[in-house]
């Protein structure tokens, strides 16, 4: 089994090299992509459904990284 995964996503190590601009461009990026697959689910265009599920964590994974830069900025300032 080498890569099940059709479409490549970042891991959270890659992710966590970027600034939090690049984060929130992601981000924003990956909601729309997200938002269009659901889209397409619903007028049953989607060939994957599982690349929902993939869609949803990318988005967690991206939102978890965020909110720990967050807080390191709080705890590096005070």
């Amino acid at each position: 089994m080498a890569d099940k995964k059709a479409v490549t996503r970042e891991n959270a190590e890659e992710l966590r090299a970027l600034t939090v601009e690049q984060l929130n461009e992601k981000l924003a990026a990956q909601r729309n992509e997200l938002l269009h697959a659901r889209f397409q689910h619903t007028n049953a265009q989607l060939t994957k459904v599982s690349e929902l599920k993939d869609m949803r964590r990318q988005v967690a994974r991206i939102s978890t990284i965020l909110k720990e830069k967050a807080r390191e900025d709080i705890h590096a300032g005070s």
